[in-house]
């Protein structure tokens, strides 16, 4: 549960809370609105684990400590990861608040996370035709058809970060192919792939760029946009646990 994501935390019932302090080998999260906890309980009629902040290549941890909890979830027996993140809307048709279903993802990390020794989770070479699962992207379609909430669909970014994009830099990306743009999701996804965990994932678009006009953002309000998209987030996430 990314940046200003973390209200479907208060949804989780029979809850047991670990901080990631506390957990071997975890890193631990270093930025505001990341609380750095994991949370066992039940979510939907499911038994579900939750991570409430994640590690960010940007904060100098390597891909192998970024994508460490997805080895854990596997080790743990999860099935199913659900991913979600606030990105920079580059798509004309979208708007700060929409809700984004990731159909795919392009990679622009300068490290892959899968680079080294093959672990036997998964193939030397991964096929990643449907990153995210396409059953799962037609279910939340129907949850969101059924409660009239209107869902966007498109490609993902992943870059390194810390800044923010440059209006260039934005127009390149949707020049590509992408949708949505963040720092993050796209090493944790790869990995889950190669585990064969299935993958849904959503952005919460919190600011637009690569438009005619530059527009100033700051971390601050990303986390104010994601806040206000939370409630859709949730019912869709809840509802999609406990019919998956």
């Amino acid at each position: 549960m990314g940046t200003g994501l973390g209200q479907l935390a208060s949804e989780i019932a029979d809850t047991y809370e670990l901080p990631y302090s506390e957990i071997p080998n975890f890193p631990v999260s270093t930025v505001e609105g990341h609380s750095g906890k994991l949370i066992f309980g039940r979510l939907g009629g499911k038994d579900i684990m939750a991570m409430q902040g994640r590690f960010h290549f940007y904060e100098g941890y390597s891909m192998k400590d970024v994508t460490f909890p997805v080895r854990v979830m596997y080790e743990l027996g999860i099935k199913t990861l659900f991913v979600s993140n606030a990105a920079g809307g580059m798509n004309p048709a979208f708007h700060i608040g929409d809700v984004m279903v990731i159909t795919d993802h392009i990679n622009f990390f300068p490290e892959h996370p899968l680079r080294g020794k093959n672990l036997p989770t998964g193939p030397r070479f991964p096929d990643m035709h449907a990153p995210y699962d396409p059953t799962l992207i037609q279910l939340a379609d129907d949850i969101a058809k059924e409660k009239g909430i209107s869902l966007q669909h498109g490609v993902y970014v992943g870059t390194q970060g810390p800044t923010f994009e440059t209006p260039a830099e934005y127009r390149m990306y949707r020049l590509l192919g992408g949708d949505t743009v963040g720092m993050s999701t796209v090493p944790e996804v790869i990995v889950a792939n190669h585990c064969g965990i299935r993958v849904f994932g959503v952005s919460i678009v919190t600011d637009l760029g690569g438009f005619d006009v530059p527009v100033e953002v700051s971390h601050e309000e990303v986390q104010q946009a994601a806040n206000k998209a939370q409630p859709i987030m949730t019912e869709i996430m809840r509802e999609m646990i406990s019919r998956s």
